[in-house]
């Protein structure tokens, strides 16, 4: 892919990531299934954070991905209250700051994963949940060598590898379906 091309990915990756961070994700049941109250929408328990994140790395590829990944935890630990809790430097010590650095290998994977396959439905959501996967792994990784630094938390590991794993995990697999959907009819409207 061309480098402006890239270069304008990853601008539109960077502003999805923080608008992302800030919307909810809701699902609702098909219309056939409304009763009398009408349309019903049910919290996922997640943000689009994770849907931008790998959405970026499908559409734009690799490096687009990555560098707009980058920009967005520059633009955090710089003061900028894009993350969502705040922003600023001291947000390294907080438990979930591990995933927000997964974001850039874990966007990396998806556009690699996403441009190295045919086109297809079954490739997109492959690719991104080798994104979705990596994310968490840094996580986790994280998660667990912090935990044991000075100062050390008093919220037990287990607690928190629920916290930020393990109970975002179902509404971020419906966001990945989404994504999946959403960047295999955006790749054959614009000929990918």
């Amino acid at each position: 892919m061309p480098a402006p091309i890239e270069l304008i990915w990853a601008f539109i990756g960077l502003l999805l990531t923080i608008g992302g961070t800030f919307l909810p994700a809701f699902v609702t049941p098909p219309i056939w299934f409304w009763d009398g109250r009408g349309f019903q929408a049910y919290s996922l328990g997640v943000t689009y954070q994770i849907g931008a994140v790998l959405l970026v790395g499908c559409m734009g590829g690799k490096n687009a991905a990555a560098l707009s990944q980058i920009a967005y935890l520059a633009l955090g630990l710089t003061l900028w209250p894009v993350f969502s809790q705040g922003g600023g430097i001291g947000y390294l010590k907080e438990p979930s700051f591990g995933y927000l650095l997964g974001f850039v290998p874990g966007a990396w994977v998806c556009g690699w994963v996403a441009f190295k396959v045919v086109s297809r439905l079954e490739s997109m959501a492959f690719s991104c949940l080798c994104g979705l996967f990596t994310v968490h792994a840094i996580g986790l990784i994280y998660l667990m060598v912090t935990h044991f630094l000075p100062p050390t938390r008093t919220t037990p590991l287990f607690d928190e590898i629920l916290k930020y794993s393990v109970y975002p995990l179902p509404g971020q697999l419906a966001v990945v379906c989404a994504i999946a959907l959403l960047s295999f009819v955006l790749r054959r409207l614009m000929f990918y």
